[in-house]
């Protein structure tokens, strides 16, 4: 497809299944959900506040890849299997958005691998 450009990170756990960690297309940078991992692909074991830091890792490394940062994101979205987790989550994640972008955060019964947190993120591009 004409003006879009796939994004991968060596420095990002890797995908999951057949998929870009992000793609880019008019001035808009898409991050697919991040999930607790390193970048050899293992679950990073820990706290729901360990595995929300690591995410960030994996997301800054992403827009880092695209030529941006974290500071333009615009978008984020928060997948929990337990809504108990929110606070802890949510302290991590104060942590790196300090830009404080717009942002929804909903339960989910499941996500992949069985982590208990996912995050995707909308991000501009840099000019």
């Amino acid at each position: 497809m004409s003006g879009l450009t796939h994004i991968f990170s060596k420095d990002a756990a890797p995908p999951a299944g057949p998929y870009s960690h992000a793609v880019s297309a008019n001035g808009q940078i898409f991050v697919s959900g991040q999930i607790p991992a390193d970048t050899a692909g293992n679950l990073v074991e820990g706290t729901i506040g360990e595995k929300t830091e690591q995410i960030c890792k994996n997301i800054k490394a992403i827009l880092d890849a695209a030529g941006s940062s974290v500071d333009r994101i615009i978008k984020v979205n928060v997948f929990l299997t337990n809504m108990a987790d929110f606070a802890e989550m949510n302290a991590a994640y104060e942590k790196f958005f300090i830009s404080k972008p717009a942002r929804s955060c909903v339960a989910v019964a499941q996500l992949p691998k069985g982590v208990p947190v996912e995050i995707e993120c909308i991000a501009l591009a840099k000019v």
